[in-house]
């Protein structure tokens, strides 16, 4: 977790729920994907995966050498974290995620915790529950899908760092030469979602999206104190989905439908912890 996500809302609904000062979203960065994304970067997605460019918020001063104060901002950034001494941006692949008990002491974190927070909007994420009594034709345990996502119907914003990398052989005023890319945050899942997966990510409270993005809060003591904020139990539902998740050329509102009991086998309900289906 968190490898997949749905995030449907237009830029002009994010600009309003996240209160964003500029929507930057046409300034566009390199795309690490070998094919055009599909659906397009910035349209509704319901299937975002690794690699995609997907819509951020996040706090800093405009790039037009003209200063001024640091602005929020909507933009499109890659999902994995690139950073900026990397080789070369394959190495994202390997960062989407970043644990928060230990964000602040690996290197290729640690900066982005300290000055590059970002907010991540989705509509919910989804997690692959391992049966505990059915197994596939391989005689694994059998994987279910579920969705995630906020009980309240309140924006759901999970906690990202992102992050510059530079092409060393590409001009720096090119916007082709630039990777900038982000990672979701995660932690210990709370009581009832650990019946699905182990690992849940960090979702921000709208009350402390200011102090999540603001740049100028830099002390790590400070942003432990708003990662240990932001556990707040009971704030999520879940429910089985289809298969066809797991297929990144699957797409569509489709894909967050519940599942229909008669099609569980050994699935574990988050809530009861009943086994549900033979």
């Amino acid at each position: 977790m968190c490898g997949r996500y749905a995030a449907s809302a237009h830029p002009d609904e994010l600009v309003e729920a996240y209160e964003v000062e500029v929507d930057a979203t046409g300034e566009r960065s390199r795309s690490v994907l070998q094919s055009p994304q599909s659906p397009p970067a910035g349209e509704p997605d319901y299937n975002v995966a690794p690699s995609k460019q997907a819509h951020v918020v996040l706090t800093r001063a405009l790039r037009d050498g003209a200063g001024g104060p640091p602005l929020r901002q909507l933009r499109l950034l890659t999902w994995g974290l690139v950073p900026s001494w990397a080789k070369d941006p394959s190495v994202g692949a390997r960062m989407t995620n970043a644990r928060e008990e230990t964000v602040l002491d690996k290197p290729a974190f640690t900066r982005a915790a300290l000055s590059r927070r970002c907010l991540v909007p989705v509509d919910g994420w989804y997690e692959w529950q391992a049966s505990p009594v059915a197994v596939d034709g391989r005689g694994r345990a059998r994987k279910q899908p579920f969705f995630v996502s906020r009980a309240d119907g309140a924006p759901l914003a999970l906690a990202g760092l992102y992050e510059f990398w530079k092409d060393p052989a590409g001009p720096p005023d090119d916007p082709s030469s630039w990777v900038v890319s982000y990672t979701i945050l995660t932690t210990a899942a709370e009581d009832g979602l650990d019946r699905i997966h182990d690992r849940q990510p960090v979702a921000v409270e709208p009350s402390a999206w200011a102090d999540w993005l603001d740049p100028g809060l830099t002390a790590p003591d400070d942003v432990r104190s708003l990662l240990a904020g932001a556990r707040v139990p009971g704030r999520f539902q879940a429910w089985p989905v289809t298969p066809a998740v797991g297929s990144t050329r699957n797409n569509g509102p489709g894909l967050v439908e519940p599942l229909p009991v008669a099609q569980l086998v050994g699935v574990v309900d988050p809530g009861t912890g009943e086994v549900v289906g033979g």
